[in-house]
């Protein structure tokens, strides 16, 4: 019997614009972690959706690079 497809999670963030399309080269750059996406571009809100599996990985990802990004976890 084949596994069921991994289910996806996702965190929505607010970040600086100017600092949008570093942090999004930063995250797409660990292959097969994370995919961001444009969730509202008025208030700069970024959706980065990832695999169940790969949560503690995305969090611990984001609260590293909360240091260097003004990252604010909206949902």
């Amino acid at each position: 019997m084949a596994d069921p497809a991994p289910r996806l999670r996702s965190i929505l963030i607010a970040i600086a614009p100017e600092q949008i399309a570093l942090f999004k080269s930063i995250v797409e750059s660990y292959d097969n972690l994370a995919t961001l996406r444009t969730e509202d571009p008025a208030r700069h809100y970024m959706r980065i959706y990832f695999g169940e599996d790969q949560a503690a990985d995305v969090e611990q990802l984001l609260e590293s690079l909360g240091g260097q990004f003004s990252i604010r976890v909206v949902g």
